[in-house]
């Protein structure tokens, strides 16, 4: 890339702040009505929420403003990288979404899509294909050179369903092919996909794995959020719960994710959650357990009540395993039952744990709804907690930036 086509994708960076989310909106709309076989692709819950074409404008836009050096930009690349592996995107999928952008480009900014600006966002977008698809390929590479490995979608078996809430049910998902499972680092996740007919499509949604690596099955936990008739927000997670049945068969990625435990350290940890965001601080409280680990740990739970408290005895049983697991938990309102030492009413405060929650050397795991997210980061760095020692998990589109 040219001095010259750097300062014109520069140029374009006002317009970004300010249209990034029509462009990106205009684009997603062109690109399904021209490639309609990408809709099995792309979470349309996220499409029709908005959240994926915000969270594509930002990135956009943060590709602008680094065009000098975007190497800075390598902790969002990596997420983002995991996540096209947890979809099994491909190259090929990138010279049609590079076709579309380039031509929503010109569309929306009409004639100030000058052949020069369009050529020097053509190249910049092929560098960024580029950097991806390297990075990808890694990705697919160590993914197949576990044993249990694969890429693409795998069935599965669903041989156990098993209630941990009113909201929350854990799945047990086998190898429909009788192999092992690849393990992965506690904390990631894996995409599942399930046909729709109500909307004629496969959709796939990515979940937190919520037990430690066993090489034999995956877990995950599911809150159940309905949605409206014609809204795919929610649709998977619902036919999970009522149409899914032990013995049917789900397809399956392999584990992906950045965000996970830091297993060759021996300092503390804090896991630090709000509903079902404890899924993945799970799978590492479960593999400290499993290894015996000697690591202090605090765990902080938030939640509306007990009856939507998930994993409350496993915690239970998992605390009295290891001998240096505090836990505190936060109901919004505190039943008679409940008024126990390691109980709070209210939502989660870590200013009333200031003492217990807050660790020399530790390391914090966020993990809930994005204001969870953003009061709990704030609160820890008010009481002198470096960002760097603070790793968050935003489920959906990533649209968090926090330091």
């Amino acid at each position: 890339m040219t001095s010259e086509q750097r300062e014109l994708i520069k140029t374009t960076v006002p317009i970004l702040r300010e249209h990034g989310v029509a462009l990106t909106t205009h684009f997603y709309s062109r690109m399904f009505r021209h490639n309609a076989e990408l809709k099995n692709v792309f979470n349309l819950g996220n499409q029709g929420s908005g959240k994926q074409q915000l969270s594509l404008a930002m990135a956009v836009l943060a590709y602008a403003e680094n065009i000098e050096d975007p190497s800075v930009l390598v902790s969002a690349v990596t997420k983002i990288g995991h996540k096209h592996v947890s979809l099994d995107i491909r190259p090929e999928h990138y010279a049609i979404v590079g076709k579309h952008l380039l031509a929503s480009i010109s569309e929306v900014l009409g004639e100030g899509a000058t052949p020069e600006l369009i050529e020097a966002w053509a190249v910049a977008y092929q560098q960024l294909a580029d950097l991806m698809t390297g990075l990808e390929m890694k990705l697919y590479h160590d993914s197949v050179a576990k044993e249990g490995g694969w890429t693409g979608w795998r069935p599965f078996i669903l041989k156990q369903k098993e209630q941990e809430s009113e909201e929350i049910t854990s799945f047990y998902l086998y190898p429909a092919d009788g192999g092992k499972v690849a393990d992965f680092e506690p904390g990631q996740y894996v995409s599942i996909r399930l046909f729709l007919p109500e909307l004629n499509l496969f959709q796939p949604r990515q979940y937190s794995l919520s037990s430690a690596p066993n090489g034999n099955y995956y877990r995950i936990s599911v809150k159940k959020e309905r949605g409206a008739a014609d809204n795919p927000n929610g649709m998977i997670s619902n036919r999970l719960h009522d149409k899914v049945q032990e013995g049917d068969i789900i397809e399956v990625a392999p584990p992906a994710g950045d965000f996970f435990l830091d297993t060759e350290k021996h300092t503390p940890v804090v896991f630090i959650s709000g509903g079902v965001g404890q899924t993945p601080l799970l799978s590492m409280l479960e593999y400290l357990a499993d290894t015996e680990s000697d690591r202090e740990i605090v765990w902080v739970h938030g939640c509306r009540n007990r009856k939507v408290h998930a994993f409350r005895e496993p915690l239970t049983t998992l605390e009295a395993r290891h001998g240096k697991l505090k836990k505190h938990i936060f109901y919004d309102s505190l039943d008679g039952e409940m008024q126990v030492e390691g109980y709070n009413e209210g939502i989660v405060e870590l200013s009333k744990l200031r003492d217990q929650a807050v660790l020399q050397d530790a390391d914090y795991y966020v993990c809930g709804p994005a204001p969870f997210i953003k009061k709990q980061f704030k609160d820890l760095a008010a009481m002198g907690v470096k960002p760097e020692a603070i790793h968050y998990e935003e489920f959906g589109p990533a649209n968090l930036i926090l330091t």
